[in-house]
């Protein structure tokens, strides 16, 4: 009796590993796929895996917005005042050097000294911002501030060739950052073996930050100029004063989020001024029209 149930059981379970056999042929291929899916879904979650590191693609990405937010504002900024082919023009050949010196050096940029680049840059910046600052002033304190340039005015500034001057402060602005942003995508990505996380971090920082500057672009564009040149003056000065300081060592407190207050500084700055040569336009238009009365 109990070898008949024995040989029953073992027919029983032959008959279920054919039928388990018979299931694994139909659905081969699918367990297959799904193994390799897990496999790279593990694969993907290891911090030594170069095609995805989550965390070190986040990380390039939030580090790397701020220098990309910083190179967008001065590009918007210098276009909005000047000329936009110039600007953009300078933007393109920014990024055209980067590449080159990325594909030259690789991972030597860690050791590229930043601080004389930053001084060399600041101090471009800090010139033309103060210039442009000085315009403002003045030009708002004559004529007010919804008026805009007139085209004579937009002429004598800029001419009516290509802008060399947009070019060059739109280039350095453009390289600075853009090395810092190399800079930080081979520190990340090299400490965790995730070079290509690093780059998709970085990539995914500049088009979303660059679509934002794209699209703010007409905001601007309904700024007064002379209320426009005003504070873009304002906003090179910050740059330039905030990168020639770190040049020369400075720890700004904050570390960038002293842009803001320093932006601000210079902004409330203007407006004194603003107000102080009005009031002395003023004083002087009321003493000549009393002189012209005696006489």
């Amino acid at each position: 009796m109990s070898g008949v149930g024995e040989a029953h059981i073992g027919g029983t379970a032959a008959a279920a590993g054919s039928s388990v056999s018979a299931r694994r042929r139909s659905t081969g291929g699918d367990a297959c796929v799904i193994h390799e899916l897990l496999r790279r879904i593990e694969s993907a979650s290891d911090g030594h895996n170069e095609l995805m590191n989550t965390s070190v693609l986040i990380s390039t990405f939030l580090a790397t917005s701020i220098e990309v937010i910083e190179m967008v504002a001065i590009v918007v900024a210098v276009g909005a005042t000047r000329q936009w082919r110039g600007a953009l023009t300078g933007t393109l050949a920014g990024l055209v050097v980067l590449a080159l010196l990325i594909a030259a050096l690789g991972t030597a940029l860690q050791q590229v000294p930043l601080s004389p680049i930053r001084v060399v840059v600041g101090a471009l910046l800090l010139t033309f911002g103060s210039q442009w600052v000085r315009k403002g002033v003045l030009s708002v304190s004559r004529n007010g501030w919804t008026q805009g340039i007139g085209d004579k005015e937009v002429s004598d500034v800029v001419g009516d060739g290509f802008d060399w001057t947009g070019f060059l402060l739109a280039f350095r602005g453009v390289s600075l950052e853009g090395l810092e942003v190399a800079v930080i995508v081979v520190a990340f990505g090299a400490a965790d073996h995730a070079i290509a996380s690093a780059v998709i971090g970085a990539g995914a920082s500049v088009l979303l930050v660059g679509a934002l500057g794209a699209a703010s672009y007409r905001l601007v564009a309904r700024i007064p100029k002379r209320a426009l040149q005003l504070f873009v003056g304002s906003l090179l000065t910050t740059f330039g004063t905030f990168w020639a300081g770190e040049g020369l060592g400075a720890n700004w407190p904050g570390g960038d989020l002293a842009l803001l207050w320093t932006g601000a500084f210079y902004v409330v700055s203007a407006l004194v001024l603003v107000r102080q040569v009005s009031s002395w336009r003023r004083v002087a238009s009321r003493g000549g029209d009393c002189a012209r009365t005696d006489l």
